[in-house]
């Protein structure tokens, strides 16, 4: 059974989502303007066999927002802070997106805590990324998003997303996108979106890259996820990642957007599972794996 819970960290409230208990511990972290409930389809199967956690990382779902520092390496001090609160000494650490980002920024800041590294369509791995995120990362873009994703628009597209799933329709990555967009109806989450997205895009596309620091992370088991047909951030990224990082592996899913882990909910928990269970977490001591000091 998946629960949902909240810690106080330093003053700021973190919800995550959990279940299992097994000897591995899983960290799944969610993209921009996302939240745990992107792992929703994945995460039963895996709790099976692992201790599965999924936090709303701050400014996002339910978990604290406001001003702050919204930038990779304030997340992964909260994960890091978040794993200590738990008691988890080393996880598998799951990135999807600007949660992919997170992964790597985590595993670079406290390498002793990251044994695996799975990258789900992830951002900071070069320049292109979507058209929309560009756009909304240009100055201005804070008098645009209430009138573009106004508050009535919500309750309105999601009477039509429950009635087109009444129907037997499954388009997941159409309602991931929706889902997204609807959340920027709320003010504060508006904000914390703007200041997240402007600290890892710019109008020229992604401003902050892990790439020239990839081979440090050789050490580090990986595993590549991709949709051929990704439109946000290209799967390109994840062949040059993998050109990159000569021991990762890499599965390139047909037909599949920017939500494996939803539209393909099955063949992604088959390959996690596969990854982990033909791998040994890397054991090192702290701060050493990525040459961070």
């Amino acid at each position: 059974m998946i629960s949902k819970s909240q810690v106080d960290l330093h003053g700021a409230e973190i919800v995550y989502r959990h279940g299992g208990d097994g000897p591995e511990t899983l960290l799944l972290v969610h993209g921009i303007a996302g939240s745990s409930r992107v792992w929703r389809q994945v995460m039963p199967e895996l709790a099976r066999t692992y201790r599965v956690i999924a936090p709303d990382l701050p400014g996002h779902g339910l978990s604290s927002k406001g001003r702050g520092d919204y930038s990779l390496g304030a997340f992964a001090a909260v994960l890091r802070d978040l794993l200590q609160e738990l008691d988890v000494d080393r996880v598998t650490v799951v990135g999807h997106s600007l949660g992919g980002g997170v992964a790597l920024q985590l595993a670079y800041q406290h390498p002793e805590l990251v044994g695996r590294i799975a990258l789900i369509s992830s951002g900071g791995l070069g320049p292109e990324v979507g058209w929309p995120l560009r756009l909304l990362a240009a100055p201005g873009a804070e008098l645009v998003l209430p009138v573009i994703a106004p508050p009535f628009l919500r309750p309105l597209g999601d009477k039509i997303r429950e009635w087109v799933g009444g129907k037997g329709v499954r388009a997941d990555n159409l309602e991931e996108m929706w889902l997204a967009y609807a959340s920027l109806s709320d003010s504060e989450t508006r904000k914390a979106f703007l200041r997240t997205l402007r600290s890892v895009v710019d109008t020229r596309g992604q401003a902050v890259s892990a790439s020239s620091r990839l081979h440090l992370a050789n050490a580090i088991p990986s595993q590549l996820i991709w949709g051929d047909a990704d439109p946000m951030i290209p799967v390109a990224h994840g062949l040059g990642a993998h050109e990159a990082m000569p021991g990762s592996r890499l599965r390139v899913l047909p037909g599949v957007g920017h939500f494996p882990q939803t539209e393909r909910p099955e063949e992604v928990e088959q390959i996690l599972t596969e990854f982990i269970s033909q791998t040994r977490m890397v054991e090192l001591p702290p701060r050493s794996a990525l040459g961070a000091g």
